[in-house]
C-alpha cells in the first residue's frame, strides 16, 4: 500500500488547455470587450515551495512514549547532499548517507523541538522507508510519472516510476 504524502501536487496530472474563444451567430469571434481581463490571466510566476507537510506511516516514538507523525520536509540543498558526505558515519556505511541527509532536511516533527540525525535513526523502518520516497518526490518536483501508450490498443496512460511500495525506487 503506497501512503499519498500530504499537500505534494499531482505533477503527473495534464494541464487543461485554454478555451477556444467563443463564436458569434456570424461565425466570427466575440468582440474583445466580452473577452476576459488581461489581470485575470495567471502569467504571474508561481512562488517557489520550499516546505512540504508528510505524516509518517507509524510514527517516531520519544522517550516519554509520545508518538510524533506529522512533520514538514524542506527542499534539499546541494549543501545538504554534500556535507554528510565528510561525516565519518557515512564514510564507514554509505547506507547511513539518508539517515544523516534526512536528519538536515526535516524541519518539524510532531512536537519535537528539534530534528537532527539521531531522531531519523530511531525511526521505524517502515517510516524512513516512506521518508526516502518522499525525498525523492519533493526533490524531483514530484515527476515521478511517465506518459506511456499502450502497444495494443494505443490509449495513452501513465506509469509510476517511483516504485510502487513504500522505499522502493
Amino acid at each position: 500500500m503506497r501512503r499519498k504524502a500530504v499537500g505534494v501536487p499531482d505533477t503527473g496530472a495534464a494541464l487543461a488547455a485554454p478555451p477556444a474563444p467563443s463564436q458569434n451567430a456570424a461565425g466570427g469571434a466575440e468582440s474583445p470587450a466580452q473577452a476576459p481581463p488581461a489581470a485575470q490571466t495567471d502569467t504571474a510566476p508561481r512562488a517557489l515551495r520550499t516546505e512540504f507537510p508528510f505524516q509518517l506511516p507509524r510514527g517516531y516514538v520519544d522517550e516519554a512514549g509520545t508518538v510524533h507523525r506529522d512533520g514538514v520536509m524542506r527542499l534539499s540543498t546541494a549543501r545538504d547532499e554534500l556535507v554528510p558526505l565528510r561525516d565519518v558515519r557515512v564514510q564507514e556505511n554509505p547506507a547511513y548517507l539518508s539517515v544523516v541527509l534526512l536528519g538536515r532536511v526535516i524541519t518539524r516533527l510532531g512536537t519535537l523541538a528539534s530534528v537532527h540525525d539521531g531522531t531519523v535513526e530511531n525511526l521505524f523502518a517502515s517510516d524512513l522507508a516512506f521518508l526516502q520516497d518522499f525525498y525523492r518526490q519533493i526533490n524531483a518536483e514530484g515527476h515521478t510519472r511517465a506518459a506511456v501508450q499502450c502497444p495494443h490498443c494505443s490509449e495513452p496512460f501513465e506509469v509510476e516510476l517511483g516504485g510502487s511500495r513504500l522505499g522502493e525506487s
